[in-house]
């Protein structure tokens, strides 16, 4: 890794976007614009209006012509931790399964993982919701985290390719190229991203920290954040942040390829594909065609009684 790899970034978003090509459009702007959805020509066409976001997120129509495209990510403007992020871990494509029958709301995947990214209380990558299948059912605890989607829509809106499908399956976000335009918020369906609408909790002290993307600190301001499946973790091969401090042995975490997952508490490794076929596993939303790669075991034969004073903060109906 070379120093100048190791400095923090320094530039401000508007310099970034510049590096881009994307200031300079004309007086009409006032300032920045990132193009969305457009279709170009080789030749400019006059006459052709277009719609374009500004980074202050204001809705423009312009001249095609006074447009410039965006460009895609090049390794060339990328640090060390930036291409490595990117990369992945080689062979690998991880998956998550979740057994909703040893889930009794004890949140420490929840405190874990806010310890981990620095996160302020009221910010998951992770939360626990009540379930009900029926009004006429016991409810249950669902741990809900990024999907991971082998088809994620959250990528395809990123007019600036700072989220990115690894891979190793792993979708992950790079925050000194995000904008703030929150598209993937919108193209989640899992609900699974949250936005620094302030100051991230530890500002001050990380402000000097070289930006790993994948542990996502140091945050920012006016960026996204999100589940990462601990990758900084997996780089060192050990468990998510999640899975390790799960006490009831909810999280099976693994390598596909390997069809091997492990179990965060008890530390047993099984077949994959052999824990899903017994126990009926599913995911969530398969009409939509996401493709997650976070799996659930139904709560059938709960260890844990539900009981109304274990912290049911957040409460969701599922209707099936």
């Amino acid at each position: 890794m070379s120093e100048q790899d190791e400095k923090p970034k320094k530039n401000s978003r508007r310099k970034f976007l510049q590096e881009l090509g994307i200031v300079g459009i004309g007086s009409v702007l006032g300032g920045s614009a990132i193009l969305a959805g457009i279709n170009y020509d080789k030749k400019k066409t006059a006459g052709q209006r277009v719609r374009v976001l500004t980074a202050e997120n204001e809705l423009l129509e312009i001249e095609k012509s006074d447009t410039t495209k965006v460009a895609k990510t090049t390794y060339e403007n990328l640090t060390y931790l930036q291409k490595q992020g990117r990369d992945g871990l080689a062979g690998k494509r991880f998956v998550m399964v979740i057994d909703l029958s040893k889930c009794r709301n004890a949140r420490k995947c929840m405190a874990a993982c806010q310890n981990a990214h620095h996160l302020r209380p009221e910010q998951h990558h992770i939360n626990v919701l009540k379930m009900e299948e029926t009004e006429n059912t016991p409810a249950f605890y669902m741990p809900k985290p990024c999907q991971h989607c082998d088809n994620p829509p959250c990528v395809a809106v990123c007019p600036v390719d700072a989220t990115f499908k690894r891979p190793d399956g792993i979708v992950l976000i790079d925050n000194e190229r995000c904008i703030g335009c929150r598209f993937c918020i919108a193209a989640c369906p899992y609900s699974a991203r949250v936005f620094n609408w302030s100051e991230p909790l530890n500002a001050q002290a990380d402000k000097d920290l070289t930006y790993n993307v994948e542990l996502n600190v140091p945050q920012r301001k006016g960026t996204i954040s999100k589940c990462l499946f601990s990758a900084d973790r997996l780089r060192e091969g050990k468990l998510p942040y999640c899975v390790g401090a799960c006490p009831n042995g909810v999280y099976y975490f693994g390598d596909e390829n390997e069809d091997a997952v492990t179990n965060g508490t008890t530390k047993e490794t099984v077949r994959f594909k052999k824990l899903l076929e017994d126990n009926g596993g599913y995911t969530l939303m398969p009409e939509l065609g996401t493709h997650p790669r976070v799996y659930y075991l139904p709560a059938k034969g709960k260890e844990y009684p539900f009981q109304d004073k274990d912290k049911p903060e957040a409460l969701e109906h599922l209707h099936g």
